[in-house]
């Protein structure tokens, strides 16, 4: 809506022309009394002249003040003989203060509904008022401030401190100095600044403004330190820790070993499942976490992969468990990958259950087994230690029982408990892209009920619950402490291993992932100019190294995987290929199937693809094709690590290898045509072959070297002449043989490269 000039002029009492004038001295561009200007302007004027309008009375003298006594008194006197009888009849005193009131209650009201207003007569109106000048604003301005009475009677001010984020947009600081949007924009025109309610206003603008109201303005940006909110006398809450608030919780147990001994089939025995043939190699590849019930007690079980380039799941899987069952087999012992899961569940700080399997196997020691975990510090309790040890059968289901009741004796002893009631938090165990689903992760939930629609951050990642489904595919709504879950519904794909937490909604939550992106990629880049400037120190040592290293050959990858722990545990896996001679460099990763944009990528960057256990996407193996993009793909983890070596050796040239075949000495220089010589001679060691080269030893000095171009026994050519007999020799290029020299012969061979 907009305003007239005419009618505004009429409204605040001042002639159009001189209006116009005050209206282009603030900036408006107004040409006539029929040019508009928005409400909130007009609306700001009006109580601007309604309050210079107001003026105090001038104070009357005492003899003016019995005159008009007396002038009241005659008045009153002949009222009351003119009205009849019973009227209430008011003194012109009376009529005077309520026409003060009237007043003072019309400026109090909305400024949309302010008038001019009525001056009782004896008060003069300024005929045209002159442009109002724009008050600058002082700082020590502190009217509007909150204070509190001193001792003398002044106010003593205190300032309040308000906290704002850049960009600070008017609307919202508005709100923050308790103003009406319009108003705070009245303010900005008479500082010459005109900004609607959703723009924004400099620092320097706003700590000003907030010092006129009062305020003490703080202003954070992106990457300080949060200051201290002033706190609020607030009921205090509740400790989510307290004993009081804690209840009985299921173990949460992981199962751990080296390859081969038997832990899948453990779980599957566990769980009445055979998920062994679905593994490629008969190797687990991911970790999952299942749930079985025993003697109305619940035990998660958490499965992690034997192999080493596992070794980071592991260690999480660890992490985030109360028992470690550590599986040795009976007819095998301790491996490499025993003594790692052992100082992984001691660096966690589990209670250890050894799971001695395959008790039934030939060649099964148990005594042995026994033994080894002496000399290892875990000495099992009927050789008077302190680990709880089982003797098993996984595969034929043998003890089983026994060891699900050890565990939970051990939880029984743990006094594992958590609060049902808290905030939602966890650890994900696992996190991948699923065909019709998108991102998602299992979790283990371990303290706080998660329920479908709650709101949650994993690093940057975050999500709204849509569904919750178990290791069965049961839809859960609701899942409590210790329980393992598979959540629908985040943004990406978060880490494995990373914690989750409960926010207040889906908006917080993104905030929050947000952040924690903008800080890892700030970190990015102020490592990238630390390495730059660190770079520009270098030594001629340095210089010279990098020209070496540019001369090496580089095989460039792109990763892709089925899930993100597989994922990590691959690049961990590339990253202990060492060479001297062939870099190798991740240049992509991710989760997923391999697409069209990785081939384009690869095209650009000049890499290989590598596929773990995931498949292509439509048009992909032609585009690849077409691009000439190498694509390596397997479902077990150390072939396709041997993949990638083989990839980086046929980089390399082969090398040559000189090995030496035999020796003959020259007995008798024949004439076979015209300026063209053979060397008679006695194959002294070795073999001869015409394939090979020689070189002419006259005197212990080298005479000649080249390849042998004849070979022949007695009128027919040979491929070769072995020790103990007689031939007829003729180096290309050669002529001038002498009786006593020695041919030493030898052969070129390429030899396979080596990374090392």
């Amino acid at each position: 809506m907009s305003v007239r000039i005419h009618q505004l002029s009429k409204q605040i009492g001042i002639e159009n022309k001189e209006l116009i004038e005050l209206l282009r001295s603030r900036g408006f561009e107004v040409k006539s009394s029929s040019s508009t200007i928005d409400n909130i302007s007009a609306e700001s004027l009006v109580e601007e002249f309604a309050k210079k309008n107001v003026v105090e009375e001038p104070k009357a003298t005492e003899a003016e003040k019995e005159s008009v006594e007396e002038d009241e008194k005659v008045e009153e006197a002949a009222a009351k003989a003119v009205m009849p009888q019973g009227a209430i009849i008011k003194s012109t005193k009376e009529i005077n203060k309520e026409r003060e009131m009237k007043q003072n209650s019309k400026s109090s009201d909305s400024v949309s509904r302010v008038s001019p207003p009525k001056v009782p007569s004896p008060i003069k109106r300024p005929s045209a008022p002159s442009p109002v000048p724009i008050p600058k604003i002082k700082s020590e301005d502190t009217s509007n401030s909150d204070g509190s009475d001193t001792d003398d009677g002044t106010a003593e001010n205190v300032e309040k401190i308000i906290h704002a984020k850049p960009p600070i947009v008017v609307r919202d600081f508005a709100l923050q100095l308790e103003l009406k949007p319009f108003k705070l924009i009245s303010e900005l025109m008479e500082l010459g600044i005109f900004a609607s309610m959703n723009q924004t206003i400099e620092e320097s603008v706003a700590t000003e403004l907030a010092k006129r109201h009062g305020f003490q303005l703080e202003v954070h940006h992106r990457g300080e330190a949060a200051v201290e909110q002033p706190k609020k006398v607030e009921k205090p809450k509740e400790d989510e820790n307290d004993p009081k608030l804690l209840e009985p919780r299921a173990p949460v147990c992981c199962i751990l070993g080296h390859v081969d001994h038997g832990k899948t089939t453990l779980l599957d025995t566990l769980r009445k499942t055979n998920s062994v043939e679905t593994e490629a190699g008969g190797i687990t590849q991911h970790i999952g976490a299942y749930q079985v019930k025993f003697n109305d007690n619940d035990i998660t079980f958490i499965d992690t992969p034997g192999h080493a380039a596992f070794s980071k799941m592991r260690s999480r899987g660890t992490n985030v468990t109360d028992i470690a069952i550590l599986v040795i087999a009976a007819d095998d012992g301790f491996k490499p990958q025993t003594d790692e899961a052992l100082k992984l569940a001691k660096a966690a700080n589990n209670s250890i259950i050894v799971a001695i399997n395959k008790i039934d196997a030939k060649g099964a020691n148990i005594d042995k087994v026994k033994q080894e975990m002496q000399e290892k510090g875990i000495a099992p309790e009927d050789w008077g230690g302190e680990t709880v040890t089982v003797g098993v059968s996984a595969l034929n289901g043998t003890n089983i029982e026994e060891l699900l009741e050890m565990i939970l004796l051990q939880a029984e002893i743990l006094e594992l408990k958590a609060n049902p009631k808290a905030n939602v938090s966890g650890t994900v165990i696992e996190a991948q892209i699923e065909q019709g689903r998108g991102p998602v992760a299992s979790v283990i939930v371990e303290k706080g009920t998660l329920k479908r629609g709650d709101a949650l951050v994993s690093g940057e990642s975050y999500c709204r619950v849509k569904s919750m489904v178990d290791a069965q595919g049961n839809v859960l709504n609701s899942a409590g402490p210790s329980t393992a879950v598979k959540i629908l519904g985040w943004s990406e794909v978060p880490r494995s291993g990373d914690r989750f937490n409960k926010e207040k909604n889906e908006k917080t939550a993104k905030r929050s992932a947000d952040e924690s992106k903008s800080d890892r990629k700030m970190s990015d880049s102020k490592q990238v100019l630390e390495d730059k400037a660190g770079s520009a120190g270098s030594s001629v040592e340095d210089l010279f190294a990098a020209i070496e290293n540019q001369k090496k050959k580089n095989l460039r990858l792109i990763v892709k995987s089925d899930v993100h722990g597989s994922l990590e545990a691959l690049v961990a896996g590339l990253k202990e290929i060492k060479s001297e001679k062939v870099d190798l460099e991740v240049i992509g990763q991710g989760v997923g199937n391999i697409t069209k944009s990785d081939i384009t990528l690869a095209s650009t960057g000049d890499a290989t693809i590598v596929g773990f256990n995931v498949k292509l996407d439509n048009g992909v193996q032609s585009l690849a094709k077409h691009e000439d993009v190498t694509l390596i793909q397997n479902a077990i983890i150390y072939e396709l690590l041997d993949q990638i070596e083989e990839s980086m050796v046929g980089l390399l040239e082969a090398e040559v290898v000189e090995k030496k075949s035999g020796a003959a000495e020259v007995r008798q220089v024949f004439g076979i045509s015209k300026g063209r010589n053979v060397a008679g001679s006695m194959v002294t060691e070795g073999t001869i072959y015409r394939s090979g080269k020689a070189r002419l030893i006259r005197k212990g000095k080298l005479v000649f070297e080249g390849a042998i171009e004849t070979l022949r026994r007695f009128k027919d050519d040979v491929k070769e002449v072995r020790a103990g007999y007689e031939c007829g020799i003729n180096i290309k290029g050669y002529n001038d043989y002498e009786e006593g020299d020695i041919l030493e012969c030898y052969q070129i061979e390429n030899k396979k490269p080596s990374l090392r």
